[in-house]
């Protein structure tokens, strides 16, 4: 593979992707852990709950723009109807326009609908305008990764958050302070209130960032835009076109995105109303749940971020009727994915209390928060897989199935899940949330896993994309375990002996897969820094 092949790669595209989302996610960490020092458990709570309802209004106005807007373009643009595509972009612009103006004024005005705590409802009014801004952003980034170019998305997300990570912690110790003499939750309100601000600087930084790179690029596209001679269509088709597109797309990124805010609310109805919790302890086990949620999702960037880059070049690969090619994308994909997620999965479970003490070290919460995290470390593994096959399914065109296979899903956990809240005591409510989450992602995966199979006659290689890993992960974590518990014995020091503990382990998992052949060579050249691992491993003997 040559080196310009390589830039232009499924993983090398997905990679950069991916690391702007690890660099996006860790940024997150770094900044919630003062966040949750000046505005508390309970204003974490709050924010948590706003942020899911946010979510979701975010998912049904731009959420599914990028993807949706670069499968289109991106068939497009394999046709070389430039024109066309840049008439399709513009029409985005103003769906984006007047749905992201109406999501906008119903979160303002709704927010007493969307969220069950009181104190929860000031956060989310603020987050309004940055429901408006996220879907022209969305549209901008889906434009760059129809042209199969991610660095432009990732830089903009990297931006984003260090720009939201300033202003949160900012504006929670400003608004923090302007409340003092008020009573607890009062003050806890205008905390997470503050750190929404610091989520719509972030965006509207984003977006002034995507739009220069737009501007600076729109000449060479222009050119070809001009020089296209191919039949127009009308502006009435394409508004058609996008909304049988967008809306399958929104549908099934909605229900899978839904249980979130589903079960959050579930969460505050079970306790709040059917067993007599107040508030504010209620707002303490959300943000305990916050904590692990966090840390659980950093892996899935790799997954979502190869979801991103998948989507417009299996659609490219279908309209060519290049079915065999498709397919080994996909099965690159996954592979690929399940190479990085089942060992984060394994550290994130054995490591569980070391990492919160280094992120979250609240004592309050330290505990519950670790045991969450051990429970929802199962999640990386199968919303990795899930969000690929979901992707591989809106790409092939059965953009109905995710949403029946995710409305399946949540309806099966939901019911688990209220069950289980109601048999068991309180103390494992939260528990119960865990374990219903691990289900909806498990039977989400199958059901996914199945359809993948049946539509694009696919069938994933299994020795070398999970058994080798999972035996590779296993002997990792016990070693990981067995190092970090020996030099905090020695030591006493939680950070020193986390990060010689994941370093061994690193080591000892890329040995493993090597030596093992779970991964080949010229799979570990298409990834970011994969040269330099290959010239490591033969260095030292590792690899032939």
């Amino acid at each position: 593979m040559s080196k310009s092949d390589r830039k232009q790669s499924l993983v090398m595209q997905a990679g950069i992707f991916a690391a702007a989302g690890i660099v996006v996610r860790i940024i997150g960490l770094l900044y919630n852990t003062p966040l949750v020092h000046i505005i508390g458990d309970e204003g974490f709570g709050y924010y948590d709950s706003a942020y899911a309802a946010y979510s979701i209004i975010l998912m049904i106005s731009s959420f599914s723009i990028p993807s949706a807007v670069s499968k289109i373009m991106a068939q497009k643009l394999a046709n070389e109807e430039y024109n066309n595509a840049y008439r399709l972009f513009k029409c985005t612009l103003i769906y984006v326009t007047i749905v992201g103006l109406i999501a906008g004024f119903f979160v303002f005005f709704g927010a007493g609908i969307l969220v069950k705590m009181e104190s929860a409802i000031l956060p989310l009014k603020v987050l309004a305008p940055t429901v408006f801004l996220c879907g022209l952003l969305g549209a901008f980034r889906g434009f760059f990764q129809a042209r199969h170019s991610m660095v432009q998305t990732s830089l903009s997300q990297i931006l984003e958050q260090i720009f939201n990570a300033g202003f949160s912690v900012l504006m929670a110790y400003v608004l923090v302070n302007s409340a003092k003499g008020l009573d607890s939750s009062t003050v806890a309100s205008y905390g997470a209130a503050g750190s929404t601000i610091g989520t719509g600087v972030g965006v509207l930084t984003a977006l002034i960032f995507m739009l220069i790179i737009y501007f600076y690029n729109r000449k060479s596209f222009m050119a070809k835009v001009y020089a296209d001679r191919h039949q127009e269509d009308s502006y009435a088709k394409i508004f058609k076109m996008i909304l049988m597109v967008v809306t399958p797309f929104i549908l099934s990124t909605c229900v899978y995105n839904i249980n979130t805010f589903m079960d959050k609310t579930i969460y505050q109805w079970v306790l709040m109303d059917g067993k007599g919790v107040v508030e504010k302890n209620v707002a303490l086990d959300l943000s305990a749940y916050a904590k692990a949620n966090k840390i659980a999702n950093i892996p899935i960037a790799l997954s979502a971020a190869m979801a991103a880059t998948l989507i417009p070049r299996l659609s490219t690969y279908i309209t060519k009727r290049q079915y065999d090619v498709a397919r080994g994308q996909v099965e690159k994909a996954i592979r690929v994915t399940m190479f990085v997620s089942i060992p984060a999965a394994v550290l994130v479970g054995v490591l569980a209390r070391p990492i919160m003490r280094v992120i979250f070290p609240q004592k309050e919460s330290l505990a519950l928060a670790a045991n969450m995290l051990i429970v929802l470390a199962l999640t990386v593994v199968l919303y990795a897989l899930s969000t690929i096959t979901q992707a591989v399914l809106q790409a092939i065109g059965k953009l109905n199935l995710p949403i029946i296979n995710g409305l399946v899903s949540l309806i099966l956990h939901a019911v688990l899940m209220i069950l289980l809240m109601y048999i068991l005591p309180v103390d494992w409510a939260l528990y119960c949330y865990g374990f219903a989450t691990v289900i909806y992602a498990l039977i989400l995966c199958v059901m996914n896993g199945i359809a993948v199979k049946k539509y694009l006659k696919y069938q994933q290689e299994v020795d070398k994309t999970f058994l080798r890993p999972i035996i590779s992960s296993i002997l990792m974590g016990a070693i990981a375990f067995g190092i970090y518990e020996l030099l905090y014995y020695l030591t006493d020091l939680n950070f020193i002996s986390l990060v010689v503990s994941l370093f061994v382990a690193l080591i000892t998992y890329l040995v493993l897969v090597i030596r093992w052949q779970a991964i080949s060579e010229e799979e570990l050249l298409s990834i970011p820094k994969g040269t330099k691992v290959v010239a490591l491993a033969k260095k030292f003997k590792v690899m032939k």
